[in-house]
């Protein structure tokens, strides 16, 4: 099928994002990782190494620019942000830092945690108020040239380049060091040793049932020749291989939205803002440290409990009450954001859609989830299609200017 480009997109890639809310025809900016790279040989952890690393990363991307003086950090208040800012604290004492953090409007707010943490290590600390999540997505569409709706990284990059030309991220962090803990005891409790690779795709796609719905197959239209079994086909490699059940988890979460979905959006949106992005996570040394570390040295099964090798290294730097306890990370509540500007911009814009016009998606699915009160599943699949037509109407229709307001 035809690849991805500023005006067409295959059909591949809407059921990619549609369905796992990332594109394998996207071109991934870390290497993609088979199987063979998350075997178990290393049987030690190693904080020390883990330290290291990530001050070689920023010491050698940060230290030739020095004279710039100017740093911005992105700062959820999490593990990953919080141990990039105590170790560029520790390497760049005289740095001029910048925390950035995001509050979005009736979500959880994690701005106060990360102040708090700001002061603890002396940084000015910059919150982004976001009423609207959705006001500027055109413009952020118009930059990665893909329709996808959770762009939060356009608002924080564009924030960062008014401090800085340089962006600290905790980027890679849940992938490699187990962080998605809030999953793996469901995908544990839906298998076994036992079950057989298509069963295990399966269960991991139920441990993402926000990216997809009941009635997935009837949401596209005639364009699209959408199955399950075709999901399926591009994940069974993950799990048809003799690594252990969380292993193959994490040989999964890699090669999805991280690999296909933030790494190369994120990276437009830097290039677009002329921002270094700075990944201590992501290094070559830490891929290959983390991808073959022994399970049980990330993760505590039995307090379902992850990224281990950080927390222990963090604890040298801060008070264990300063750190958040369950994971968020830049995180909107879709739901009220659906009751205060979702359901009337889908409303406008999918009443009339130019992607159902063409074929791409079903009215009549549109239509009878639209009338009624939608679980965050369906939310999430409107804000994806919401996302889907303005891309439409920048690219192929033509009728959007980039510098739209969406605007309720």
């Amino acid at each position: 099928m035809e690849q991805s480009n500023s005006t067409s997109i295959s059909a591949d890639s809407i059921i990619d994002i549609l369905t796992l809310r990332y594109n394998t025809e996207n071109n991934p900016v870390i290497p993609k990782l088979s199987s063979d790279d998350f075997t178990s040989i290393n049987n030690e952890e190693s904080p020390e190494f883990v330290q290291k690393s990530m001050k070689d990363t920023l010491q050698n991307t940060i230290e030739p620019y020095y004279d710039d003086n100017k740093v911005s950090i992105a700062l959820s208040g999490g593990i990953d942000s919080t141990l990039n800012l105590a170790l560029l604290r520790e390497t760049f004492p005289d740095l001029r830092l910048t925390a950035i953090s995001m509050k979005f409007a009736d979500s959880v707010d994690e701005t106060l945690q990360a102040a708090k943490i700001a002061e603890h290590f002396e940084v000015d600390h910059q919150v982004i108020h976001l009423d609207n999540f959705l006001i500027e997505l055109p413009n952020a569409i118009s930059i990665i040239k893909q329709p996808f709706w959770d762009l939060h990284w356009y608002h924080l990059v564009k924030t960062a380049k008014s401090h800085s030309n340089f962006l600290i991220s905790g980027d890679g962090g849940d992938e490699l060091f187990a962080g998605y803990d809030f999953r793996y005891k469901k995908f544990l409790s839906l298998v076994n040793e036992n079950s057989s690779p298509i069963d295990r795709v399966k269960a991991y796609l139920e441990c993402h049932q926000r990216d997809w719905v009941s009635d997935q197959s009837e949401l596209f239209g005639k364009k699209v020749d959408f199955s399950w079994e075709r999901i399926h086909e591009k994940l069974i490699t993950y799990f048809d291989n003799s690594l252990s059940l969380l292993q193959q988890v994490f040989l999964a979460d890699y090669n999805g939205k991280l690999l296909y979905n933030f790494s190369p959006i994120n990276s437009l949106i830097h290039q677009h803002f002329s921002v270094k992005s700075v990944t201590p996570l992501l290094s070559q040394q830490m891929i290959q440290y983390a991808t073959h570390l022994n399970t049980n040295l990330k993760y505590d099964e039995r307090n379902n409990i992850g990224k281990l090798p950080l927390r222990k290294l963090l604890v040298n730097y801060i008070d264990h009450d300063l750190l958040t306890q369950t994971k968020q990370g830049f995180s909107v509540n879709t739901t009220n954001l659906w009751q205060s500007h979702g359901y009337k911009l889908c409303k406008l814009y999918l009443d009339n859609a130019r992607i159902v016009d063409d074929g791409w998606i079903n009215q009549e699915w549109i239509e009878n989830h639209l009338k009624n009160e939608l679980d965050v599943n369906y939310i999430n699949k409107f804000l994806g299609l919401l996302a889907f037509e303005i891309w439409y109407r920048i690219f192929v229709t033509f009728e959007m200017d980039s510098n739209t307001l969406l605007e309720t």
